[in-house]
């Protein structure tokens, strides 16, 4: 070989090479980060043994968004700081995974969802505010005052512990303070292994919580004509729309995360479900939240993307219109209750008289069914399983302090 080839083969090495280097540089970070083998047989050991074990949650995550962009077994359920670890075939995991771990990815979502009340209020709204640290307590309270640092659920108390645990905390643990310092699980609404958006957005989804007599948003979404075109339309949406992408084409029809969370044609994304919210609507009195003009602006924001300005102004206006009628009856209701205990005709223990459950029939289940009825479109609702009952019970109150009254009056 010639000098002048051997000159020719170094200059186009040299070429090649710096071809190679530039291209490795300036590869996409998702191209660079590829797995390691060691890694990828990792994933395949998970896939391998729960294939015969558990194999629905195989199934479940290749169907995922997690398994379309690369995420594996171990990038969620690696063990992080303050979390109990797992010795589990050869790997060190999380024995509990929690809202931390989804935190470390999405991070903007998790701190929206702990200014909610799904997180810490929901979980002490039944147990108190006893098994949050002072710190969690003043984060909620700038949110939410007095919603966390409170006793425990007086009824819940009564009912038992095992009804507590099973049935009060069944829903109301999304707010569970947990031991690495965290608050609530994800899981709740997007499942653990389909991490699914489009499941988040089924109104059923919801309803697993949102449901019976004391709030009836389920079975008032179903009512409503939301729900009956929602029902008619499902099978045409795109359910799995990105939220911050998601538009009218996507879901001509809204469920309830469409209205009290999505990004829709634009607007804002959030996992706070308070921020569209007007009225504490929960309450036995509803009064005008802080960011009432907030909440309500935003949500009307939202409605505007399908109804005209006149009909969102007439709709709210009703809707507040029942709120003020309803909030009126309530407060004549504990009026009577006051002025009996007052009387020493009622102790001021909880629920240790029939007409203390006939009062808080009357505003827990009846009272907000009408409130929420008025603001979701449930006719029925307002009417016949709020209003109705309302007049009813109040009838009964009346006749049972009558009765206190005139037995108290021939001592």
């Amino acid at each position: 070989m010639s000098v002048k080839t051997i000159f020719i083969s170094i200059f186009f090495a040299a070429i090649l090479l710096t071809v190679v280097v530039v291209f490795h540089v300036n590869r996409p970070e998702v191209d660079k980060n590829q797995p390691s083998r060691e890694f990828v047989l990792a994933t395949g050991k998970c896939a391998t043994c729960h294939r015969r074990e558990t194999a629905a949650v195989v199934h479940q995550f290749q169907r995922s968004a997690h398994a379309e962009n690369g995420v594996s077994c171990l990038d969620c359920h690696h063990a992080l700081e303050g979390q109990e670890t797992l010795a589990h075939r050869g790997f060190t995991i999380a024995k509990h995974l929690t809202a931390k771990n989804c935190s470390e990815c999405h991070t903007t979502e998790y701190h929206q969802f702990l200014r909610s009340r799904h997180a810490a209020p929901a979980w002490a709204a039944v147990a108190g505010g006893k098994d949050f640290t002072a710190e969690q307590i003043a984060y909620s309270e700038k949110y939410h005052k007095g919603a966390v640092d409170r006793p425990a659920n007086r009824l819940a108390l009564a009912e038992g512990e095992s009804a507590m645990r099973v049935g009060c905390l069944g829903c109301h643990d999304i707010g569970k303070p947990n031991a690495d310092g965290s608050i609530g699980t994800c899981t709740a609404c997007h499942a653990r292994h389909s991490t699914s958006i489009a499941l988040a957005r089924e109104p059923e989804t919801c309803g697993q919580c949102h449901m019976g007599p004391d709030h009836s948003q389920l079975e008032i979404f179903h009512e409503s004509k939301h729900g009956v075109l929602y029902n008619a339309q499902k099978a045409d949406m795109n359910l799995k729309a990105s939220p911050g992408r998601l538009t009218t084409a996507d879901m001509p029809v809204p469920t309830c995360a469409t209205c009290h969370l999505s990004g829709l044609d634009g607007l804002n994304v959030t996992h706070d479900t308070t921020e569209r919210l007007s009225y504490w609507l929960f309450a036995a009195v509803s009064e005008k939240r802080p960011t009432f003009h907030q909440g309500q602006d935003a949500m009307k924001e939202t409605c505007l993307k399908c109804h005209a300005r006149s009909h969102v102004e007439t709709y709210y206006q009703e809707a507040e219109g029942v709120v003020v009628d309803t909030n009126e009856k309530i407060a004549e209701a504990q009026a009577l209750m006051r002025s009996l205990r007052e009387e020493g005709l009622l102790t001021e223990a909880a629920f240790d008289a029939p007409i203390d459950f006939l009062f808080f029939d009357l505003w827990h289940y009846y009272g907000r069914t009408a409130k929420h009825g008025a603001f979701m479109g449930g006719a029925d609702f307002v009417q016949w399983h709020g209003n109705y009952e309302l007049l009813r019970k109040t009838t009964e109150l009346k006749k049972i302090a009558a009765a206190l009254r005139s037995e108290a009056a021939k001592q």
